[in-house]
């Protein structure tokens, strides 16, 4: 969750965190499902539409897409809510798209306009967050896990790596609250999920008492902090800077830990009130191509949900590298992290307790 706050900063993924892009245009005069529209509003994580997917598309239809950014699934749905945004397509993480159908604020898709739903993986399939992708067809995804430097720690496989004294003073904890609580809730032996009043109230004890251990929380240079070895370890977000990290330096590892660690997507939504939905649902059927699918990787660093775009991928050593494509026995017990409802005020509370530890 990445990343983002309940931005995947909460996530995450983060929910949260980390990064954003859009693309954005002026309101085409199709209508809402009229043809011949040449102009697409789109709003999405910078840099998961990478500009190669949108250069691409834009010279085969001639419909000519502009590019947002937003750096938090809160600043997206602040636009949606003010009712002049103009997006024809937005990219909400998974638990937005739960508060998004709530409010609203995006429709149902129609399955008749879309081909190439039978190339995503299974597990962006009928989501728990999305049954039956009636609102959101996935299109990147990644995990919240743990990053450690093998030269001041062996090896670290479970989250009690972050709350080990020996280690005080050299870890740190995503500054994000539902990510932090994915920890939390997991080291006490709790789903990432929970939403149960009490499972949160041992969850915030165990990470008061973890930030005494902690240099800080940090949702941005971790990963350079492990590479240099000024951080032993680390809750980590998988995706572009954490990839390059591992990739480049032999001592830094990224792992899902054997409590499960959870898993977040981002995914192409159409608002209520999108004026050129013909060309939202072209760029759709584009983007779930597998060659397209495939750029996600190759130009944007981040894992594809489309399983067929793994053949087309020509960085073959992104599909080794666990902080880009985590293999599916390590995330077998990973949540998708879902919007909490009522209960986020029992985060609120703890992260306010745990903060003032």
């Amino acid at each position: 969750m990445r990343k983002k706050s309940l931005s995947r900063t909460v996530l995450a993924a983060s929910v949260a965190t980390v990064t954003a892009l859009v693309v954005t245009g002026c309101a085409g005069s199709d209508g809402g499902s009229g043809g011949g529209g040449k102009k697409l509003n789109v709003y999405a994580w910078a840099g998961e539409i990478p500009e190669s997917v949108v250069k691409a598309f834009e010279k085969e239809t001639g419909i000519e897409v502009t590019l947002d950014t937003f750096d938090s699934n809160e600043t997206m749905t602040a636009k949606l809510s003010s009712g002049s945004a103009g997006y024809d397509l937005v990219e909400p993480s998974q638990y937005t798209v739960q508060q998004l159908i709530g409010q609203k604020l995006i429709q149902p898709l129609d399955h008749s306009r879309i081909k190439g739903l039978d190339n995503l993986a299974e597990k962006f399939r009928d989501p728990s967050y999305d049954p039956g992708n009636k609102y959101s067809v996935p299109w990147i995804w990644g995990t919240t896990g743990l990053a450690y430097n093998d030269t001041c720690i062996d090896s670290a496989d479970s989250w009690q790596t972050l709350f080990d004294a020996e280690h005080k003073g050299k870890v740190y904890m995503l500054d994000n609250m539902l990510a932090a609580y994915i920890a939390g809730l997991q080291i006490t032996g709790s789903r990432a999920t929970s939403t149960d009043e009490g499972e949160i109230a041992a969850a915030t004890e165990a990470l008061a008492k973890q930030k005494d251990l902690l240099a800080g929380y940090n949702s941005t240079n971790y990963p350079q902090l492990l590479a240099s070895g000024q951080a032993c370890a680390a809750q980590a977000w998988s995706g572009t800077a954490m990839a390059k990290v591992v990739a480049a330096n032999e001592n830094v590892h990224y792992v899902i830990p054997k409590e499960g660690g959870s898993i977040w997507t981002d995914g192409l939504s159409i608002p209520e009130g999108a004026k050129n939905t013909d060309a939202a649902y072209e760029f759709i059927n584009f983007t779930l191509r597998p060659e397209i699918a495939a750029m996600a990787t190759d130009d944007g660093g981040s894992a594809s949900t489309n399983a067929k775009a793994r053949e087309h991928i020509k960085d073959k050593k992104a599909l080794d590298n666990p902080a880009v494509y985590a293999s599916d026995e390590s995330i077998a017990e990973a949540d998708f992290l879902l919007d909490p409802g009522t209960a986020m005020k029992h985060f609120q509370q703890g992260w306010t307790k745990v903060k003032a530890s």
